[in-house]
């Protein structure tokens, strides 16, 4: 964090003046604990070039030197970045911490990743000729007009499915577990239940009340016709009959929502309502469940969705219905085709990047949920790129690098900025000229002999660029 907010900061330069105190006194820098300043003859400053955003005198950052203005010391002390010895602030003073110069350590934070232009030199051409090295020329060619952008693989909602007990019970039989490829209807689990007893109670008792209405509507529907009987009396069988048929197709409803259609009177059979794959099983035998209760998990994995985080600036360019190209870091070698099926109306204030989703066929099932993705949304038109072979491109720290070849023992890192990957190319953006070589087998072994925790067989020099 820097030691002042810069409104704070400009009203005190303000208060302080723009130029140096003038005393009598000698310079701030001369008196003990100060940082030194050397002179050459006569007294004269040295003529070694100063950044123009620096105080030559001090050295340390103009804006924020304590020396030339003082006002600026109470603040620092207040914020507790206050070196006492030395009477600058703690985060720049250049005695306590000159491998920065002066500056906020957020303005000089070492980068691990190597520098654009570090030279790497193998000790001898043999060594060089036995790395192995191959190499490929860089060509300019069409980019697929697009958009590139990060996606995550998730489970197709429509096809997901969570299992809940469907009456109050104990968990006896576990027919199924994690990872098992369920069809529709496969049992999952028998669960005993007092309830389900009950029902089945219910049903009989219900059945045993149609079967006798049915026979007194018969014997009365043959005396009417006998003349007998009245004919509101076979009306009153008729309804007598008709409402116990009702409470029977009740009662057998009842039992069929929860599995109950066959085995032991208290105890039904949960089945998986969609074919794919358990992923989660909460259900143990012995376990008393409720209805609130979920006891599997089913995802169908045969259709994957892809949730693609668009940039802002590239969202006015998506729409429903536009091809999109991806390709799983995993899975570098195969391509996945959707359209956009959707594409959010919102930003999210935190990425600054809209959600659109495109749906994608997993036959195979290679696809899983939750791992990340690089996607390209086709959009219109084709744009001139500089084009490489993927294995050309390492990745180190954050950063994306190629190795150029400068002779048959030099080459040269390069910081670059790169597309998405369509089909063994990859597309750079910047870095990089059209006809320059590149390493492509053996970029691996360059990259980590730049590295200062590399693990490289020490066969190079490594020089980093001059400033």
């Amino acid at each position: 964090m820097r030691p002042l907010f810069l409104p704070t900061l400009a009203v005190l330069l303000t208060l302080a003046g723009c130029g140096r105190q003038e005393t009598d006194s000698p310079p701030e820098a001369t008196r003990a604990g100060s940082a030194p300043v050397a002179a050459g003859a006569g007294g004269a400053a040295p003529s070694t070039a100063v950044a123009a955003d620096m105080c030559a005198e001090h050295g340390v950052l103009e804006a924020i030197c304590t020396k030339c203005h003082p006002k600026l010391i109470a603040v620092f002390q207040a914020k507790g970045d206050w070196c006492k010895e030395h009477q600058f602030p703690e985060s720049v003073c250049p005695i306590c911490h000159p491998e920065r110069g002066g500056r906020p350590a957020t303005d000089v934070a070492v980068d691990e990743a190597p520098a654009d232009g570090t030279k790497i030199r193998f000790k001898t051409l043999e060594t060089a000729r036995a790395a192995g090295l191959q190499i490929a020329r860089a060509i300019e060619g069409p980019e697929a007009g697009g958009v590139a952008a990060t996606a995550v693989i998730v489970p197709d909602a429509s096809k997901m499915a969570v299992v809940n007990a469907r009456a109050a019970g104990v968990v006896r039989v576990i027919k199924a577990d994690v990872g098992s490829h369920v069809a529709e209807g496969t049992p999952l689990a028998i669960i005993e239940s007092a309830a389900v007893g009950e029902a089945r109670s219910r049903l009989l008792a219900a059945r045993a009340r149609a079967s006798v209405a049915e026979a007194s509507y018969l014997r009365e529907k043959g005396l009417h016709e006998k003349g007998i009987s009245a004919f509101k009396d076979v009306q009153a069988a008729l309804q007598e009959w008709e409402t116990a048929q009702g409470e029977v197709a009740a009662a057998s409803g009842a039992l069929g929502m929860v599995g109950a259609t066959d085995g032991a009177a208290g105890a039904y059979t949960l089945r998986a309502p969609i074919p794919g794959v358990i992923t989660k099983r909460t259900a143990v035998l012995g376990k008393l469940v409720n209805e609130e209760e979920t006891l599997f998990e089913i995802v169908d994995t045969s259709a994957m969705w892809a949730d693609i985080d668009v940039p802002e600036r590239d969202a006015p360019r998506v729409r429903v219905g536009q091809p999109v190209v991806l390709r799983v870091d995993g899975l570098s070698d195969r391509e996945f085709h959707g359209r956009i099926s959707f594409i959010a109306p919102v930003v999210d204030p935190q990425t600054r990047t809209a959600r659109a989703r495109a749906a994608l066929r997993n036959a195979d099932g290679v696809l899983r949920a939750n791992v990340y993705a690089w996607a390209r949304i086709v959009t219109d038109g084709d744009r001139p790129a500089v084009l490489v072979p993927k294995a050309a491109v390492q990745e180190a720290k954050g950063v994306r690098l190629v190795f150029v070849r400068l002779a048959e023992d030099e080459y040269e890192a390069r910081r670059v900025r790169v597309g998405a990957p369509s089909g063994e190319l990859v597309a750079v953006h910047s870095g990089l000229k059209p006809g320059e070589q590149v390493v492509t087998t053996g970029s691996f072994m360059l990259k980590t002999e730049t590295m200062k925790e590399g693990i490289g067989a020490g066969c190079c020099d490594v020089e980093a660029p001059k400033k």
